[in-house]
């Protein structure tokens, strides 16, 4: 009984921070999800943001307050696996925010999920966006 006594504090923090990543998942998820252009997914190689920037200092910041972030939500996911809250998704997230090689081409075989496609294109279709482009050399089949 003392193990419980000793870690009920830390436990609540944790199921604290996991309802409020379960709440902030409904509502960032689909703001992302609307935003982003219909053709982003179809391109072959994406545009890196960081060569194309005018201010490399401020790209250099913003590329690191960005993976840090992801890193963060990597290490918030993973607690949540064992707490109550948004586990997986959480883990997702903090990837699909870090920069490592061959990124662009795991998120593109994610989405090319079927269900996941079709969840995301529904998002969009209800905010009144234009659906995603599917690639020319990708097939959706259930």
């Amino acid at each position: 009984m003392d193990f419980l006594s000793d870690w009920q504090q830390p436990l609540l923090w944790a199921s604290g921070f996991s309802l409020l990543g379960a709440a902030a998942t409904i509502v960032v998820v689909p703001w992302v999800i609307t935003r982003l252009p219909k053709d982003y997914f179809a391109q072959k190689e994406r545009i890196v943001w960081r060569e194309s920037s005018r201010q490399p200092a401020f790209a250099l910041i913003g590329g690191l307050l960005k993976n840090l972030f992801g890193l963060l939500l990597i290490i918030l996911g993973l607690i949540m696996l064992v707490t109550p809250g948004q586990g997986i998704l959480t883990l997702l997230i903090g990837l699909m925010l870090m920069n490592f090689p061959g990124k662009y081409h795991v998120e593109r075989w994610l989405v090319m999920r079927p269900g996941v496609m079709r969840g995301m294109n529904w998002l969009r279709a209800r905010r009144g966006q234009a659906l995603f482009d599917v690639p020319p050399d990708h097939s959706i089949v259930d």
